[in-house]
């Protein structure tokens, strides 16, 4: 015999980004298989907010070296075009 199958689903719950950061500084205090088990959490909840995070700062961090980047050539192009300048006279 098979059981019939619960027509009522469970609502999935929606963690705030404060509950989801705080889980995060607690997994990395405790471990994440304790701060899942104390917040009654999946550790691959845990897991894929803490790669996501990575990757949010891994993007933010490019963008500051892209942003370094572009500085330093536009001082060079600016020295260049001092260059041109004066040879040019």
């Amino acid at each position: 015999m098979t059981k019939p199958a619960s027509t009522t689903k469970k609502p999935r719950k929606q963690h705030t980004p404060e509950f989801r950061q705080e889980a995060l500084k607690l997994a990395e205090r405790i471990g994440v298989a304790a701060a899942a088990r104390e917040l009654n959490l999946y550790e691959s909840q845990l897991y894929n907010w803490r790669s996501k995070q990575q990757n949010q700062l891994s993007s933010s961090e490019r963008e500051q070296e892209m942003s370094a980047e572009i500085a330093r050539l536009k001082r060079q192009l600016a020295e260049r075009d001092e260059e041109l300048a004066i040879l040019q006279k």
